[in-house]
């Protein structure tokens, strides 16, 4: 049987990702990598919890699971706020959390990403890392390094002769998160963790969702001048009552 490893999965995006494996019935086990266990009301006979904090020094955890095949990255913060107001512990937990974590995690599996067999390996970035997110900046600069991290990695496994990929998914806000302290709504959020799963199984390395749709022009018009899409973006998030001036 299959094994999955969904880092961050007791809520969100992660919740629904590890809740569609256990669903499969070619995956006998899921582990789950989180801070805070899963809710008992979304738990599953084949989930198995392990606590970790991803600012720790020792990731040795990471060597235990031999027999996975499926490894999925969605653990991960953020914070709107003026750059002028976040503490300079927020920017190193950020980039231990969003980055670093990421990037070590990743180093763990590499011999089975670079080997024969089938391995398939997802990582929650943002749209974010994809242009300038004003009051955002920490988060998205973050992000930014995976996405450079990601492309690089995924050639080296190309020129290697590797079939396996790092899928890097980067969606905008998800409703249905606990992102910004919001609840879990699985209803939400399991169409999206669907979409993400196909395109894991596919061996993609790049997932926008929204992208013809919202996405496409936002990149284009970010391309043509970065400089006023900061703006827009600076007065969107403004305007949305979740920032205090």
């Amino acid at each position: 049987m299959r094994e999955a490893l969904v880092v961050g999965g007791a809520n969100g995006i992660g919740l629904a990702i590890a809740t569609l494996f256990a669903g499969d019935a070619e995956y006998g086990k899921i582990y789950i990598v989180d801070r805070v266990d899963v809710d008992p009301k979304y738990a599953h006979a084949k989930f198995e919890y392990r606590n970790f904090d991803l600012r720790s020094e020792d990731f040795s955890l990471f060597d235990e699971f031999k027999g996975v095949d499926t490894l999925m990255i969605t653990a991960g913060f953020g914070r709107l706020a003026h750059f002028a107001d976040v503490e300079e512990s927020h920017i190193v937990d950020s980039f231990s959390v969003n980055t670093t974590a990421v990037i070590r995690i990743i180093h763990h599996f590499y011999d089975r990403l670079l080997g024969e067999g089938d391995f398939y390996c997802g990582v929650m970035g943002s749209i974010a890392g994809f242009l300038s997110s004003p009051l955002f900046a920490v988060y998205g600069a973050t992000k930014a390094a995976l996405k450079i991290f990601i492309e690089s990695v995924n050639v080296e496994l190309e020129m290697s002769g590797s079939k396996n990929r790092i899928l890097n998914v980067s969606p905008g806000s998800i409703k249905g998160t606990s992102f910004y302290k919001g609840d879990n709504d699985l209803s939400l959020t399991i169409q999206l963790a669907q979409d993400i799963v196909d395109n894991l199984k596919a061996r993609n390395d790049l997932f926008i969702p929204m992208y013809d749709e919202v996405f496409r022009e936002v990149l284009e018009r970010y391309h043509s001048d970065f400089r006023a899409e900061g703006r827009h973006s600076y007065e969107y998030k403004m305007s949305s009552g979740r920032v205090k001036k």
